[in-house]
């Protein structure tokens, strides 16, 4: 066994600084080539010649965080994110669920996701009928502090005053967000008596749908700052559904949110 103690390590080094190359100072003092590139890598990190190792800024507490995209992102989070981290991860990620049926929605997402976190990688992970729009950061309790143990309408959802002020600058945004992870745009029907004869009339609404009785009332507290009429929609007694109905306030949606694509 061959013990590489400071002095070769020094030598070593001398020569990588001098430009020779990693298999040529593991053959001269053989040294495992690995271990040669682990003491080069070692001395440039120290160095400050390996920038890309630099944990990126946190977007809100040292940048400037993109208000607009965050909002929308906020919204999509509420709905259908998570943010997890086990004993094998050194970071947390972020991930969104969008159904494969919706590609647009699930670019939007991915959008909005490298607005906020502009210096993180955002992937794909496909899952069975949907993909995972994911990214890690470690300043993702900075930005989603509602995160906690257990599901979200076991828990209060409450926003941060900072997090209030962007959703009250960028309302429409964040109406979008809830809508495209836990919305949808519908065409009902009825029938009326018209000359005495039975049509069948047909008009569309919006639906909102979440368990957690907090994330519903940031959704209607939304929509009442934004003059749209609302109504709940109770289904085998639970009071899940949100509905805009009135053809104004659904002319409305249409223009800001629309159907998901």
């Amino acid at each position: 066994m061959n013990f590489h103690g400071t002095a070769v390590r020094q030598k070593a080094i001398t020569l990588l600084r001098e430009g020779a190359r990693n298999a040529d100072v593991a053959r001269h003092f053989d040294i495992p080539l690995g271990t040669v590139s682990y003491w080069k890598h070692m001395d440039r990190a120290k160095r400050g010649e390996c920038p890309g190792r630099t944990p990126p800024p946190c977007p809100r507490c040292e940048g400037e965080l993109a208000s607009p995209p965050y909002s929308y992102l906020l919204g999509l989070y509420l709905g259908d994110g998570h943010i997890i981290q086990n004993r094998a991860m050194r970071v947390p990620s972020l991930s969104i669920s969008c159904a494969d049926v919706h590609p647009g929605l699930m670019d939007e997402c991915e959008d909005a996701m490298r607005a906020v976190f502009p210096a993180n990688s955002v992937c794909r992970v496909r899952r069975k009928g949907c993909h995972e729009v994911k990214l890690y950061s470690k300043h993702l309790w900075c930005l989603f502090p509602q995160h906690g143990p257990g599901k979200k309408h076991e828990r209060a959802i409450v926003l941060e005053p900072w997090q209030q002020a962007i959703v009250d600058e960028h309302p429409w945004e964040f109406i979008r967000g809830l809508i495209h992870s836990d919305g949808c745009r519908i065409t009902n029907w009825t029938t009326r008596i018209v000359a005495g004869e039975r049509k069948r009339y047909e008009y569309p609404r919006y639906f909102f749908t979440n368990v957690s009785d907090d994330i519903r009332r940031l959704f209607t507290d939304t929509l009442e700052k934004l003059d749209i009429e609302w109504t709940h929609c109770t289904r085998n007694g639970n009071p899940y559904n949100i509905s805009v109905a009135k053809k104004a306030h659904v002319a409305l949606l249409d223009a800001h949110v629309g159907p998901k694509h």
